[in-house]
């Protein structure tokens, strides 16, 4: 198994055909094809069937696919650290963001990291927490936000700040944000729900606890978008963090009030991998993203959330 073959497997597992695989390696076919079969000989399974739509992975193909990409990428870093330009810090570095949190933040990231490291390509990759924790678990994250994360032998956090959640309804609804609502208020409405399993969606279980009461769930989604959408409809009243629904509360497209009794926070750290060697790329990507954060709440652009740190009285979910 060499370097030449594991290109060529996600070359044309991207492309779905040979020929197409062979432009983007500048490879004549019958050498894409050779380099495939030979690999496919020395495993003894087949990595790719034809079809109507071109080669598609077999079960074993695409797993043999995913660790031949993440192989490729740690090639492709080690290369980078190990030949930088001088003076410079380079290398390749995935970030993960929190849905909420990539029109805050992906931006001014970017732009930093390349106004202060030209050399460190960044890859930003946006989801839920709980995809976001499985990604840097496996491998596929340098780093990444998480959110109410307990620190892990696998994992190291650091905490950055906190952030209230907020009850949110249709324009009607006539919430508002200086005049928070009780928890056991808000739960007496229908309400548009994160899946179970999604960490907002243990908070807002907690609260419930906390309050004394129950949630008239009417849907649940696993989609913050599809959220807002519902709500809108008007199939119930959802809780979101503020940062997810500032500019739709100042278009007047939601309305929304800070939870109360209790206040409910997320907790959102900077997360990395344990036991595992930090490239000073990553180093550097991380504490620009630490400072992105503390930014952008000194500057008032993360209106309801507070820095760790802060004194306040609370309740932390």
């Amino acid at each position: 198994m060499d370097i030449r073959q594991l290109r060529a497997v996600v070359t044309v597992a991207e492309a779905g055909s040979v020929t197409r695989a062979a432009e983007l390696l500048h490879l004549v076919q019958p050498a894409v094809t050779r380099q495939i079969r030979t690999l496919e000989k020395e495993l003894g399974v087949p990595l790719f069937e034809r079809t109507g739509q071109g080669m598609r992975p077999t079960r074993a193909g695409t797993i043999m696919v995913d660790r031949a990409r993440r192989a490729l990428g740690e090639l492709e870093r080690a290369r980078a650290e190990v030949q930088p330009p001088p003076g410079q810090v380079s290398g390749i570095v995935t970030v993960g963001l929190l849905e909420s949190t990539s029109d805050l933040l992906a931006e001014p990231l970017v732009s930093a990291v390349g106004r202060a490291h030209p050399g460190v390509v960044l890859q930003v990759m946006t989801a839920y927490s709980g995809h976001l924790q499985q990604w840097l678990s496996e491998g596929d994250l340098d780093l990444s936000l998480l959110y109410d994360w307990e620190s892990t032998p696998a994992l190291a956090t650091r905490p950055l700040v906190r952030e209230r959640l907020w009850v949110v309804g249709p324009p009607d609804a006539g919430l508002r944000g200086d005049a928070p609502v009780p928890f056991a208020e808000a739960a007496g409405h229908p309400l548009v729900m994160p899946a179970p399993g999604h960490a907002l969606r243990g908070l807002i279980d907690a609260a419930a606890v906390r309050a004394g009461t129950e949630l008239d769930i009417a849907v649940q989604t696993n989609s913050m978008r599809v959220q807002k959408q519902l709500v809108l409809a008007g199939h119930g009243w959802t809780v979101l963090p503020d940062l997810g629904i500032v500019d739709d509360l100042a278009r007047g497209v939601l309305s929304g009030a800070p939870l109360s009794e209790p206040e409910v926070l997320r907790s959102i750290v900077l997360a990395t991998p344990r036991f595992t060697r930090t490239p000073p790329a990553v180093e550097v990507v991380a504490a620009e993203l630490a400072r992105q954060v503390t930014s952008a709440v000194a500057q008032g652009r993360w209106p309801a959330a507070r820095t760790e740190g802060d004194g306040d009285q609370a309740v932390r979910i």
